[in-house]
C-alpha cells in the first residue's frame, strides 16, 4: 500500500484548475425561447396558367400539398391546398395560428403582414412563400404577387416586405431562384442594422431583434430550378418541411427498383398510426426520424447553432430537422438548399444509412397492415417495432466500454468555412503550455438517440443506465449530456414514482449538480418549465429514508445517500430559499441523525457538508442547530478517528457555524467547469457576525457559547498532522478574529507584553519591574470592574473566554509558523491583520513607534520580540499566576514567519524608542492605558454581539478595512474540493488498474523486477556473512558535509541531505545527481533524519529535522523542479526541548502499518499514523535522556526498542499504559546508542551499538545480558544492520587526533573469534582541511545498509558517499550483488557493460 499519494496530499484542498489551452465548457443553458403564434402562408399559384420564365417539362410534378390541382376545379383546388398546406404546418407546431393567403394582391399582401405584426407585438413571426404560379424573383430581390384582376404580376421588394414584418421573422422561400430571395434580404438585412446601429450610438437598441438574426430556408440556389420529376411532388422543399415522413419514404420507393409489385408509392400516405403515438408504425417512424435528424444536426453544427436552431422552438427545430431531409432529397435533382445561418452539408452523412434502415422495415411490413383495410376478413396483423433504439443502445455502450471515452491527442484543425462542432475539439496550438494536452474524443453519435430513448418506457432504465456511465466520465460528458437537452427530462423525472430508476436518476442528478450547481432553481420548482417540482423533498426522503421499501433496491445506500447529501447542499449553498426549503424538509435533523448511525467516509463528508451550507449565514437555521445541539455533536465527534477529509469537513462546518463564507463567489471565479455562475443571495456574500442573532439563548449565554465553540474546535485540531485540515483551521481562527477581534487584539497584546519581559529576562537586562505587573495589573482591575455587576458568575466567564481566545491567538501563531507553507501564508494574513489593529488599538506598546508602523504597507509582525527557536507546548488558557511568556519564549519570532518567503519591504529605517526611554515611562499611565484599550476593545465586541442578536449587521470602518488586501473572515475552497469528487470517474477503474495503461504497465514491471530482486537477494543473504565486504560499487560527491543517507531498496537511488535543508535524490548506478530542493527549514535547525518510503511504488523522500517537523516529498526523474512537490509537513514533536548537542529527531518508519515512529530532543515516544494523519499512541520515555535510537515492526510486533543518550536500552509495549509500557530496560551501554536495530525475518535478534565502540547482541525475549559483545571502534560514529543477513556495519567517529579519515567496519553475527567475524575494515579519507564541528549527532559519517542488496553506503564528512559490496563467492552471483542490475541498465548505458553485466569504472572517479 502506498501512502501521501491520495488527491488530498496532491491538492492540499485546492481544486484542481481547468485544463490548459481549452475554453471552459460553454453554457448549456439554452437562450429564452422566443415566442412564435402567428404565421403567413402566402401562396402565389394561378394555376392553370405558367410563369413566362418557367419552362415545364412533360410529365411535370403536379401535385401541391399532396393535391392535383387537375383534379378539381381551379377555385376549389386552390382553397384545398391552402387548408391542406396549413394542416401541415400544424402538425410541426399546432399551437400556432397560420393564415393562408391564396392569389393574394399586393395590397392584401401589405394588409396582412402589417396586421400580423402589430397581432406578434415583439414575437417571432413565419411568413412563407410558394412562388410556383409566378415569375422567378428578379436578381434585385423582388418577388412577384398579383393585382387584383390577375392580370399583372406585381413585384414586391425585400425592402418593403422588411418594413411590413419588421424583425424577427422566419421565412420559407420554396420558388425557383429562392437564392435571390435569401441573399438580397441578408444584404438588406446587414445594411438595415448598421443604420440602426449608426443612429444609437454604435449598439442596438435593447429589446428590439436585428433583422440580420431572422431565420431563412430557400429552396434552391439563385441559379437553380426546382426539381420537375413527375414522381414527386412539385412543392418538393415545402412537402420535406412539413410532411417528411411521407416525403421520405415516396423517395425511398422511388430510389428501389425492385420492389414487390404489392408496394407502390401510394401506400405512403395510408401508413396507420398517428404521429404523436410512439406505438404506432407512423408514429414510430417520426419518432426514429427526429432521432436520427437531431443525431445529424448534434455532429454536424456548432454547439451555439444547435442551440439556437433546434432547442430553442418547437417550429423552428421541425423546419430545420425537416431541411436535413429537404437537402438529402433535392441534391439528387440538382437542387441546392440553403439556409440563413449557413449550416454545413449533411446528405452524405452516415445516419442516414440508419434511417433507411428503419424505413425499409416498415415498408416490408406495409402490405400486411394495408391487408385488413382492403379485406375486412384478413388475419390482423402485428407489427413488429423496429430495433432502431436498441441497436443505437448497443452501439452506445460499446462506446463506452471499448475506450471511445478515452483521451486522446487535440484533434486537427477544422475546416475554416465552418467553426467547430464541439469547444473540446479546437485544436490546441503546439506551444510549451498545450503541446501535450489532451482532450476527450468527439463525442459518441448515438448521445441524440439515447436522449430520445428516455421517451419510451420500455427503454428508459437501459437509457439512464447508459446516460450515468457518460456521465461519470468527467465535466466534459455531463455538459455535453445537459447541451443536448436531458436536463428537462432529469426534471419530469423527479416527478414520476419512485421505482427502478431512483438510484440511476440520484446518481446522474449528483453529477448535474456538480457541474452546474445553478440547476437549484430547477430542483426548488421555481425555474423555468419545472412548475410542481419538488427535489428538496425528493432527495431528501432519501437521506432519510430507513426501511422503505422503495429504498431497499437501492445498492450501496450509503453512497446513495451521499450523492443526496451533495445535492441537497448544492441547492442550500448561497441560497435563502434553498436553505429554508431544506430546513422545512427536516435536513438538519436527518443530517445530524445520519451523523451519529453511519460510518462511511463519503457519507459522513457531505452530511457535515450540507449542515454547514445549511446555517451559513443563516441566523435562524443557527438557532435551531443550537437547539439541537448541532455545535457540539460536531465538535465530538471531531476526533483524530476519522479521515483527514471527514476532519477537515467538520472544521469547515464549525467555521461557517462561526461566520466563515459558504457561498461560491458571486463573479464565479470559483467554476471550474462553467462561465455561468449561480445567483447568490447578497447576505452571504460577506460573512463574518459569528453565530449570528441566537434569539433562544440569552445574551450572556450567547458570549460564552462562541467563546467554548472557538476554543474546543482550536483545540480539537491543534496537533492535526494533515495540512488541509490546518489550512481550513486558519479559516476557523479568521472567522473568530473577525467576530471576537477586541478580545484577539488583547490577547495578541498581553502575548506581546509577556513576550517583552521574558527576553528581557532572558538578557539579563535590567528592569525595575517584576515580570508579570503590567499584564497582572490590568487583568486584576479589569475584573474587579467586571464585578460590580450582579452576575457573580460574569468576572469569571469573561475571564474564561479570554483565556480561551488566548488560546486561540496561541495557535493562529502556531500555524503561522506552519513547516507546510499554503497554511503558513493564510496564518500571516491573519496575524497581520490583528497586528496592524493592535498598533492602533490604544494599547502602550514599549519600544514602538506606532504612528510609524500605522503608515507602512509592510507586515505588523515585526514588532513581536523574540528570537528562533524551536517550540515548546503551549497553554491553552490564561495563568494569573505565572507568566505567559514561555508559551511564546520558545516561538519562531512572527517578523521572521511574515518575511520568510514573503517579497514584503525590511523594517522601517527609523529607530525604535530607546530603552531608557521606556524605563522612563510612567508605569502608572501604562496601566491606565492598558485598561482603557482593554475595557474599549471587549465592550466593541459586546456591542457588536448586541447589535448582532438585535438582528442589525454592522459594518463599521474596522471590519470594512483591508489589511494588505486581506478581509477577514478568508475564504475556504474545501467545498470546491470536496466537490470534485463528483466530477471524477467512480464506475471505471482508475488508470493504475485498468490493464494495458502505462501506469498499470509500469506497476507490472516493477512487481516483477521486485520480486526478482527479492528472490536473488535471499540467495545471497546466505553466503555474505562469510564473504569480504569490500568491494568498491561505486563513488560520488554530493555538495555539503556531514550527509544523511537512505539506500531505495529497488531502485539504484540514494536520497542525501546535507547542509542544513538540501535534500537530493542520486542515481549511484550512473554517479548522477537526479533531483535537488531544499527542505525549507529553519536557520536553526537541520536534517537529523531522511528516508524511502512507499519503495514497492515511485518512492517518496522523507525528511526530519532538528526542529521536530516531518517533510514528506514527492520527486520525479526528471530534471524539471517543478515535479519536486511537498505532499505533506507536520510537527512530529509538538514538545520539543531545546538542547545544545542533540539527536534531533529520530525516526522510524513501518512500511507494512503505514507509521512514523519519532522521537528525540523529548522525553515522548510518538507514532504517527500515515493513512489517518494523526498522534496514535504517546508513550513517555520516562527517562531524563533523549532519544537517540528507534527500532520497531508494527506488522508482526506491538513493541518498541528505543536507545537513549545515557546509554539505557528500553523495549515499550504499545498495548499497555503509559507507565507500564517500559517491559524491559538493559543498561549495559555506558554511553550515547547510535543504532538499534532487528533483523526483517528475525524479530528475536536485536542489535545495538554505542558511542564508545560497544556491539551487544540481545535475545529480545530475554530480559537478561545481552548474548555477545563486541569493542568495534574507539569511538563510533554511526551503525546499522542489514535486514537480511546477519552481518553489521560501522564507522568511527573523528576525533582531535585523528580526522583525516574514518574506518568502516563490515562485522558478522556470528559470536566465534572476533577477528574471524570481521569480514572487512576499509579507512576512508575525509577530505577534511580540519575538525569539523557539530551540534547534532551521530557526528561526521553516516553509514546504512541497502534494504536487499548485498551492499552498504558510508557518507564521508567531506559530502564523499562510497558504495561498497559483498564479495560473493560465485561470478554469477557477483553479478546480482554488482554496481548495475541488468534489468535496471538504461539502454543508453549498455554499451559501456562487459558481457557479464559489469560497468566499466569511470577512471576520473576515484573509488
Amino acid at each position: 500500500m502506498s501512502y501521501y499519494l491520495s488527491k488530498r496530499h496532491l491538492t492540499v484542498g485546492d481544486p484542481t484548475p481547468f485544463p490548459p489551452g481549452l475554453p471552459k465548457y460553454t453554457n448549456w443553458r439554452f437562450p429564452a425561447k422566443i415566442k412564435m403564434s402567428n404565421g403567413i402562408l402566402l401562396l402565389c399559384l394561378n394555376l392553370d396558367v405558367d410563369p413566362p420564365d418557367i419552362v415545364k417539362t412533360q410529365p411535370c410534378a403536379v401535385l401541391e400539398c399532396w393535391v392535383d390541382p387537375h383534379s378539381l376545379p381551379s377555385n376549389k383546388a386552390i382553397e384545398a391546398i391552402g387548408t391542406n398546406l396549413q394542416h401541415q404546418f400544424e402538425t410541426l407546431n399546432p399551437r400556432m395560428k397560420y393564415k393562408p393567403l391564396l392569389d393574394p394582391s399586393v395590397d392584401d399582401a401589405r394588409k396582412f403582414c402589417i396586421n400580423l405584426r402589430k397581432l406578434a407585438q415583439d414575437e417571432r413571426v413565419l411568413f412563407y412563400y410558394n412562388g410556383h404560379g409566378v415569375p422567378k424573383p428578379t436578381p434585385s430581390g423582388e418577388l412577384w404577387v398579383f393585382n387584383k384582376s390577375y392580370s399583372q404580376y406585381i413585384p414586391v421588394s425585400l425592402w418593403d416586405l422588411q418594413n411590413w414584418l419588421g424583425s424577427p421573422c422566419v421565412y420559407v422561400w420554396d420558388t425557383s431562384s429562392a437564392g435571390h430571395l435569401l441573399e438580397n434580404y441578408v444584404r438588406l438585412a446587414e445594411q438595415r442594422d448598421a443604420e440602426i446601429r449608426a443612429q444609437h450610438g454604435g449598439i442596438f437598441p435593447e429589446g428590439a431583434t436585428p433583422f440580420s438574426d431572422c431565420l431563412q430556408l430557400a429552396a434552391c440556389m439563385a441559379d437553380e430550378q426546382l426539381p420537375m420529376c413527375p414522381d414527386l411532388p412539385a412543392d418538393l422543399f415545402t412537402s420535406c418541411l412539413t410532411s417528411p415522413i411521407e416525403t421520405a419514404i415516396r423517395w425511398f420507393l422511388l430510389k428501389r427498383a425492385n420492389l414487390p409489385i404489392s408496394i407502390t408509392p401510394d401506400m405512403t400516405m395510408q401508413i396507420p398510426g398517428d404521429l404523436r403515438d410512439r406505438r404506432t408504425p407512423l408514429g414510430e417512424l417520426n419518432w426514429i426520424f427526429t432521432a436520427v435528424t437531431d443525431t445529424i444536426a448534434w455532429t454536424s453544427f456548432p454547439r451555439e447553432t444547435f442551440k439556437e436552431l433546434f432547442r430553442r422552438d418547437l417550429l423552428v427545430a421541425a423546419l430545420f430537422r425537416n431541411f436535413l431531409l429537404a437537402e438529402r432529397i433535392m441534391k439528387n435533382y440538382h437542387c441546392t438548399p440553403y439556409t440563413h445561418p449557413r449550416l454545413p452539408p449533411t446528405n452524405t452523412h452516415p445516419m442516414w444509412a440508419a434511417w433507411d434502415l428503419a424505413v425499409d422495415s416498415c415498408v416490408a411490413q406495409l402490405p400486411r397492415l394495408l391487408a385488413r383495410d382492403r379485406n375486412p376478413s384478413a388475419e390482423p396483423y402485428e407489427y413488429v417495432p423496429s430495433t432502431f433504439f436498441a441497436d443505437s443502445l448497443t452501439a452506445f455502450d460499446v462506446w463506452l466500454s471499448r475506450g471511445g471515452c478515452a483521451l486522446s491527442a487535440p484533434v486537427p484543425a477544422p475546416n475554416p468555412e465552418y467553426p467547430p462542432v464541439d469547444p473540446l475539439t479546437i485544436p490546441v496550438t503546439c506551444d510549451a503550455t498545450h503541446k501535450h494536452a489532451l482532450v476527450p474524443r468527439r463525442p459518441p453519435e448515438q448521445l441524440p438517440i439515447v436522449l430520445q430513448v428516455l421517451l419510451a418506457q420500455v427503454h428508459r432504465l437501459r437509457a439512464l443506465i447508459s446516460f450515468a456511465q457518460f456521465c461519470d466520465l468527467g465535466p466534459w460528458a455531463v455538459n455535453l449530456a445537459l447541451t443536448i437537452g436531458i436536463f428537462p427530462y432529469m426534471v419530469k423525472l423527479l416527478m414520476a414514482p419512485p421505482g427502478d430508476v431512483r438510484p440511476v436518476l440520484i446518481f446522474i442528478w449528483a453529477r448535474i449538480c456538480a457541474v452546474a450547481p445553478d440547476v437549484r432553481t430547477e430542483l426548488l420548482g421555481v425555474g423555468a418549465g419545472s412548475p410542481g417540482v419538488n427535489g428538496v423533498s425528493y432527495f431528501a426522503s432519501v437521506l432519510a429514508a430507513r426501511e422503505e421499501p422503495t429504498f431497499v433496491l437501492i445498492p450501496n445506500a450509503a453512497e446513495h445517500r451521499a450523492m443526496c447529501a451533495f445535492v441537497l447542499t448544492t441547492i442550500a449553498r448561497g441560497s435563502l430559499a434553498g436553505q429554508t426549503a431544506l430546513a422545512n424538509e427536516g435536513v438538519l435533523e436527518t443530517c445530524l441523525e445520519r451523523l451519529k448511525d453511519s460510518s462511511d467516509y463519503l457519507l459522513r463528508v457531505w452530511v457535515v457538508m450540507c449542515i454547514a451550507q445549511l446555517w451559513a449565514g443563516n441566523d435562524k437555521i443557527k438557532d435551531d442547530a443550537v437547539l439541537l445541539d448541532a455545535p457540539e455533536v460536531l465538535i465530538t465527534q471531531l476526533g483524530p478517528e476519522l479521515a483527514p477529509d471527514v476532519r477537515a469537513a467538520f472544521v469547515y462546518a464549525l467555521s461557517t457555524f462561526l461566520g466563515a463564507i459558504g457561498a461560491p463567489v458571486s463573479n464565479g471565479e470559483d467554476l471550474q467547469f462553467a462561465d455561468t455562475p449561480p445567483a447568490v443571495d447578497p447576505q452571504f456574500l460577506h460573512g463574518g457576525g459569528g453565530t449570528g442573532s441566537l434569539p433562544s439563548v440569552l445574551e450572556r449565554g450567547h458570549y460564552k457559547l462562541e467563546a467554548g465553540i472557538s476554543t474546543s474546535a482550536v483545540l480539537a485540531v491543534r496537533e492535526d498532522a494533515s495540512p488541509m485540515v490546518r489550512k481550513e483551521a486558519v479559516v476557523l481562527i479568521s472567522a473568530i478574529v473577525e467576530a471576537w477581534r477586541g478580545h484577539i487584539i488583547v490577547c495578541a497584546w498581553i502575548y506581546w507584553e509577556e513576550e517583552r519581559l521574558s527576553l528581557k529576562q532572558m538578557n539579563h537586562t535590567s528592569s525595575q519591574e517584576s515580570p508579570r505587573t503590567l499584564v497582572d495589573t490590568v487583568l486584576d482591575v479589569w475584573q474587579r470592574h467586571l464585578s460590580l455587576d450582579s452576575d457573580e458568575t460574569w468576572p469569571e466567564t469573561c475571564y474564561q473566554a479570554l483565556s480561551g481566545y488566548f488560546t486561540v491567538w496561541a495557535f493562529l501563531l502556531e500555524l503561522a509558523g506552519d513547516p507546510f507553507p499554503e497554511v503558513a501564508d493564510k496564518a500571516k494574513l491573519v496575524v497581520d491583520w490583528v497586528v496592524e489593529r493592535l498598533l492602533g488599538s490604544g494599547f502602550p506598546l514599549a519600544g514602538v513607534d506606532v504612528e510609524l508602523h500605522r503608515g507602512q504597507k509592510q507586515t505588523q509582525t515585526q514588532i513581536f520580540p523574540g528570537s528562533i527557536g524551536p517550540q515548546t507546548k503551549k497553554p491553552t488558557h490564561l495563568k494569573r499566576t505565572s507568566s505567559i511568556a514561555h508559551v511564546a519564549h520558545a516561538l519562531k519570532t512572527l517578523g521572521n514567519y511574515a518575511l520568510d518567503g514573503l517579497s514584503r519591504p525590511a523594517s522601517p529605517s527609523r529607530p525604535l524608542t530607546p530603552e531608557w526611554d521606556e524605563e522612563r515611562t510612567d508605569t502608572e499611565s501604562r496601566i491606565s492605558e492598558a485598561i482603557e484599550a482593554l475595557e474599549q476593545l471587549i465592550g466593541e465586541d459586546m456591542f457588536r454581539l448586541k447589535a448582532r442578536r438585535a438582528g442589525k449587521r454592522l459594518r463599521d470602518r474596522d471590519a470594512d478595512q483591508e489589511t494588505n488586501g486581506v478581509k477577514l473572515p478568508l475564504r475556504s475552497k474545501f467545498y470546491e474540493w470536496c466537490n470534485e469528487y463528483f466530477m471524477e470517474p467512480q464506475m471505471k477503474q482508475v488508470e493504475s488498474h485498468e490493464p494495458g495503461s502505462k501506469i498499470y504497465n509500469m506497476q507490472l514491471w516493477r512487481r516483477s523486477r521486485n520480486e526478482r530482486i527479492l528472490t536473488e537477494t535471499q540467495a545471497q543473504a546466505e553466503f555474505a556473512p562469510q564473504c569480504e565486504w569490500d568491494r568498491p560499487v561505486s563513488t560520488f560527491h554530493a555538495s555539503g558535509a556531514s550527509p544523511r543517507i537512505a539506500l531505495h531498496a529497488y531502485d539504484t537511488h540514494v536520497s542525501v541531505a546535507t547542509d542544513r535543508d538540501k535534500l537530493s535524490v542520486w542515481d549511484w548506478a550512473q554517479r548522477k545527481c537526479l533531483r535537488s530542493w531544499s527542505n525549507r527549514n529553519p536557520s536553526s535547525s537541520t536534517i537529523t533524519s531522511v528516508r524511502f518510503i512507499n519503495d514497492d511504488t515511485d518512492g517518496l523522500v522523507v525528511a526530519g529535522s532538528s526542529d521536530g517537523i516531518v517533510r514528506i516529498w514527492r520527486h520525479e526523474n526528471e530534471s524539471a523542479q517543478t515535479n519536486i512537490q511537498l505532499l505533506s509537513a507536520f510537527r512530529a514533536i509538538p514538545s520539543l526541548v531545546v538542547l545544545k548537542r542533540g539527536p534531533g529527531l529520530v525516526m522510524d518508519w513501518s512500511q507494512a502499518a503505514g507509521a512514523f515512529l519519532v522521537g528525540g530532543d523529548s522525553k515522548e515516544l510518538l507514532v504517527w499514523d500515515a493513512t489517518s494523519e494523526t498522534k496514535v499512541d504517546s508513550i513517555s520515555t520516562q527517562s531524563n535522556s533523549p532519544l537517540t535510537a528507534l527500532t520497531a515492526d508494527f506488522s508482526s510486533s506491538p513493541l518498541i526498542v528505543a536507545g537513549f543518550a545515557d546509554g539505557t536500552i528500553k523495549v515499550f509495549d504499545r498495548r499497555l499504559r503509559d507507565l507500564d509500557s517500559v517491559i524491559r530496560i538493559h543498561r549495559e551501554h555506558a554511553s550515547w546508542i547510535v543504532g538499534a536495530k532487528c533483523q526483517r525475518h528475525d524479530e528475536k535478534t536485536l542489535v545495538t551499538a554505542s558511542v564508545d565502540g560497544q556491539v551487544h547482541l540481545w535475545d529480545s525475549r530475554n530480559a537478561g545480558q545481552s548474548l555477545h559483545t563486541w569493542r568495534i571502534h574507539e569511538r563510533m560514529a554511526s551503525f546499522d544492520l542489514h535486514e537480511q543477513t546477519g552481518v553489521f556495519v560501522s564507522t568511527s567517529s573523528l576525533t582531535q587526533s585523528n580526522w583525516r579519515s574514518h574506518t568502516t567496519v563490515v562485522h558478522s553475527l556470528r559470536t566465534g573469534e572476533d577477528r574471524a567475524n570481521v569480514l572487512s575494515r576499509v579507512i576512508h579519507p575525509t577530505g577534511l582541511h580540519e575538525m569539523p564541528t557539530t551540534h547534532i549527532l551521530p557526528y561526521h559519517s553516516n553509514v546504512v545498509f541497502h534494504p536487499n542488496e548485498m551492499l552498504y553506503a558510508v557518507a564521508g564528512a567531506d559530502g564523499t558517499i562510497r558504495l561498497v559490496g559483498c564479495k560473493l563467492q560465485d561470478r554469477r552471483e557477483q553479478m546480482y550483488a554488482g554496481i548495475l542490475r541488468p534489468y535496471d541498465i538504461p539502454p543508453s548505458a549498455r554499451s559501456s557493460m562487459d558481457v557479464n553485466g559489469f560497468q566499466h569504472p569511470d577512471p576520473n572517479v576515484i573509488v
